[in-house]
């Protein structure tokens, strides 16, 4: 992509004039969505960091790793958002948003939201048939992606896949050599002038990785889960994940969380020991972001001063740390659980003791996120509570959720044995 200087103060100017343009356009009552968050942040803190591509990139992708702050990303979200409102596509239009992760990865979902467009994250695990079914039971109209990834073409990848797909009228991606019929994203971020910030429609990811269960989130939902996420952590400069964003758990840990507070998100895509340790040592105060599966190796790393935080992220159904394990040295570890594309609870290391409740609806404030989003009935089936854990399967057409105002069942229940904490599928 195009080189934008991080601390041009052109670029600040501009970028303000492009928030203050957003502000306008949303309403008061709409809660603002992550390009939103964006473009405020660009007015407050312009050149503070917010988008780190840690490691070395150019074996992976072909391209160089990105260091671009508030006001260059808001500025070329802003580009991207213009170009892709030249596509004439209907308000609301489902665009696929198919990358292994990393700056440009944001930038994209950024800039779908900023278009009035609603971003769906894909698998950059799926095949040609997983990512065929994907764009049919989305609706996709458009994907952005990625020109290379390691051994994989994901554009072409998609380019082939389209020819069974006649909804699919634009696909654009970021890197050289793109096969013919592929926009330039590169290109489109050269390109002067400034897109209209519009209020968010939320996003859309698959349950459980399948691609035939598209899910949607709707702006207010998101936005309380990432709220609810945040208040259970310390505050730090930098996030630094190991998890990509093309899920819930990626999208709330690591941008979402980012971009409410202020601070920068790095990614370690792909992972290797020596980035990932010489990453670490940047002294910046890190909250570090990891899946469940890493932690025994994380846990014999000798961790810098700057890690203020761990966050352990276990996908249900999943064994939770006992109550036993919150007496260690080293930074605090937060245990963040995630139920498929329903819900995300962050907890302090091994407090799962939830209450069993005959009524889970006792209680529940509607309106709000709430301290608990979680609830326990009485045959240890779990509940989601609040707007935080409102979705519903993506229905074609209108893009319309059934939300209840009452605790809602999950397919997981929660298995206290002694010690043993197990999350595990409901009969």
């Amino acid at each position: 992509m195009a080189t934008v200087p991080s601390g041009d103060r052109a670029a600040g100017e501009r970028v303000s004039a492009h928030a203050a343009q957003a502000a306008r356009v949303i309403d008061p009552g709409t809660p603002p969505g992550l390009s939103v968050a964006l473009f405020a942040g660009a007015l407050r803190h312009p050149n503070r960091t917010l988008l780190r591509d840690a490691g070395d990139r150019t074996e992976w992708s072909g391209r160089p790793s990105i260091t671009w702050t508030y006001a260059t990303a808001a500025e070329i979200v802003g580009r991207l958002a213009r170009g892709i409102t030249q596509w004439r596509l209907p308000p609301g239009s489902r665009i696929g948003l198919g990358f292994a992760g990393g700056a440009e990865a944001a930038l994209a979902h950024l800039a779908v939201e900023a278009a009035g467009h609603l971003p769906c994250l894909l698998s950059p695990v799926w095949g040609a048939e997983a990512l065929s079914a994907a764009i049919e039971a989305a609706g996709l109209v458009a994907v952005l992606t990625e020109g290379r990834r390691g051994h994989r073409r994901p554009a072409a990848e998609i380019a082939q896949a389209a020819i069974r797909h006649f909804g699919l009228r634009f696909i654009a991606a970021f890197g050289p050599s793109l096969p013919d019929g592929v926009i330039s994203l590169d290109a489109m971020a050269l390109e002067r002038g400034l897109g209209e910030g519009l209020p968010s429609r939320g996003v859309v990811t698959f349950a459980g990785g399948d691609p035939h269960r598209p899910v949607h989130r709707g702006s207010e939902a998101l936005d309380a889960a990432i709220a609810a996420h945040r208040a259970a952590l310390p505050g730090a400069e930098r996030i630094l994940t190991l998890l990509p964003a093309h899920d819930l758990r990626g999208l709330v840990t690591g941008l979402g969380t980012a971009l409410r507070a202020g601070a920068m998100v790095e990614t370690l895509i792909p992972f290797d020991a020596a980035g990932f340790r010489a990453t670490l040592a940047r002294p910046v105060p890190t909250r570090l972001v990891i899946p469940a599966a890493f932690e025994a190796a994380v846990a014999e790393l000798p961790l810098p001063w700057t890690v203020r935080a761990i966050d352990v992220v276990h996908r249900a159904p999943a064994r939770l740390p006992e109550p036993t394990a919150a007496d260690f040295t080293g930074p605090p570890r937060l245990d963040v659980l995630v139920l498929d594309e329903t819900a995300i609870l962050t907890r302090p290391r091994g407090r799962w003791d939830i209450p069993v409740e005959d009524d889970p609806d006792t209680g529940i404030d509607s309106d709000g996120p709430g301290p608990d989003l979680v609830r326990r009935g009485g045959d240890g089936r779990l509940f989601c509570c609040g707007i935080a854990c409102r979705s519903a399967p993506l229905q074609r057409g209108e893009n319309n959720l059934k939300e209840g105002s009452g605790a809602r069942e999950t397919t997981y229940r929660l298995v206290i044995s002694g010690d043993r904490r197990l999350v595990l599928p409901a009969p």
